[in-house]
Parts: structure tokens; C-alpha cells; sequence
């Protein structure tokens, strides 16, 4: 095999750990997602384009850009596969509304919209408030606060991951979204 001319290495060093770290990042949210083959095949591939990168990096140790350009695929690799896997808005989210207006009712207005809001009493500062669960996939979240905007904008909400819904619970989307009775997990 040729020598590759001293420039290019460091560019191809450089792609190769964009390559591998974004497809790192991606796996990493496949394993907490529970999904055992695509995080395998992930890693797979992963491997392959690192033991690649790392053996030109240690190869061109001579080559100071090939050093730094490690370096830098790594950064860049890790700013893209976070940019991925925010397009790709894999998992569930569980939302806490907070509502201070009792009177607004606020978990019936997120049921008129399609959402499964479990409404819960309780108490602030000031007094009775409303207080709203909603079990959601993590791509309808921006959908879903911006109806909590509108129709109140005065309460406290939170978004947490939520590692598995199980049971018949009616996600907005799509029906291959939502739990069938009876089948126990929705499908990922």
C-alpha cells in the first residue's frame, strides 16, 4: 500500500473519530433505550473505525496535525452525535406539569388535546394546586410544552427521562406509538 501524502492523514484521522465517536454517542442512548442489537452493531462498527483512527494516530505520532486532529474529531465527533441523537429524540420523557390555578383544570384540557394526563392534588405555597403527570415520547415533549404555554402559563414544569412505560397507556402520535391491551411494554 502507498504512503498517504503527510497532509491527509490527519484528515482522515480526523473524520474517522467524528465517525466513531458519533456512532459511540448514538449507542450509548440504544443501551439506555434497552435496544441490545442495535447497540451491538453500533459498537461493532465503532470499534472498527477507532482501532483505525487510533492506529493512524499512533502510526504518525511525528505528524503533530495527526495529534491534534485526533483530538479534534473527538470534540467535533462528540458535538455531532449529540446534534444526532437530538434529531432523533429516542426514549420517553415523563412531564410534571405544576398548576397554582385550580380552577383551570388543566389535566382535562391536556385529555381534549390527546395527551394521558393523571391529575394529583396537592398543596403550595399559596394554596391547592393541580398537579399534572403526562407520559410522552420524547419527540412530541416540544408539541407538548407549547400547549402547557398556552394554557398555563404560570405553572412549574419538569421533563425527566422516564426508562420504560409499561401497560395501556394512549401516546399522541401515531398507533404504532401506543400499547396495545394486554401486550405490556410499548414497543421502542
Amino acid at each position: 500500500m502507498p504512503d498517504l501524502p503527510y497532509w491527509l492523514i490527519p484528515i482522515l484521522i480526523f473524520c474517522a473519530r467524528i465517525c466513531d465517536v458519533s456512532i459511540g454517542t448514538i449507542r450509548m442512548l440504544m443501551v439506555i433505550s434497552g435496544n441490545r442489537l442495535a447497540s451491538a452493531a453500533l459498537g461493532f462498527v465503532e470499534v472498527m473505525i477507532w482501532v483505525l483512527a487510533v492506529g493512524g494516530a499512533v502510526k504518525h505520532l511525528d505528524n503533530p496535525y495527526a495529534v491534534v486532529a485526533f483530538a479534534g474529531g473527538y470534540a467535533s465527533g462528540t458535538l455531532l452525535g449529540m446534534t444526532i441523537e437530538n434529531k432523533l429524540a429516542i426514549g420517553y420523557r415523563l412531564v410534571r406539569a405544576i398548576n397554582p390555578l385550580a380552577d383551570l383544570h388543566l389535566s382535562s384540557a391536556l385529555r381534549e388535546k390527546g395527551y394521558a394526563a393523571t391529575r394529583i392534588e396537592g398543596t403550595g405555597r399559596d394554596g391547592p394546586v393541580e398537579i399534572v403527570f403526562i407520559a410522552i415520547r420524547r419527540r412530541h415533549v416540544p408539541e407538548l410544552m407549547g400547549h402547557l404555554a398556552q394554557l398555563a402559563p404560570d405553572a412549574f414544569i419538569t421533563v425527566e427521562r422516564a426508562e420504560r412505560i409499561t401497560g395501556h397507556v394512549p401516546i399522541v402520535g401515531s398507533r404504532l406509538d401506543r400499547s396495545p391491551w394486554g401486550r405490556g411494554q410499548i414497543r421502542k
